[in-house]
């Protein structure tokens, strides 16, 4: 049973990594690679390393999109405004 849980956790590990690498949008990249960080999250805990996969939790789900979407944004903004200095 344990064995037939972690395969899948890394099937969906190898989905969404793929997800993240087959998607141009910036934008669309972050919301793949927060749904990464959560499988990946899901698959440290089915190994029994929950501390680690808090860690992936807090970082690779939230904190990390959320900074490449401000980033993302900001470039978009200076783009519009026809800013190319800072």
């Amino acid at each position: 049973m344990t064995d037939a849980v972690i395969v899948v956790a890394l099937l969906l590990v190898a989905g969404a990594a793929t997800g993240a690498v087959a998607v141009r949008d910036p934008a669309r990249q972050a919301l793949v690679l927060s749904v990464l960080g959560t499988v990946l999250a899901v698959l440290f805990t089915v190994l029994q390393a929950p501390d680690v996969g808090l860690s992936q939790l807090a970082v690779g789900s939230a904190l990390t999109p959320l900074l490449i979407m401000l980033s993302v944004r900001k470039v978009r903004r200076r783009r519009r405004s026809g800013d190319g200095t800072r």
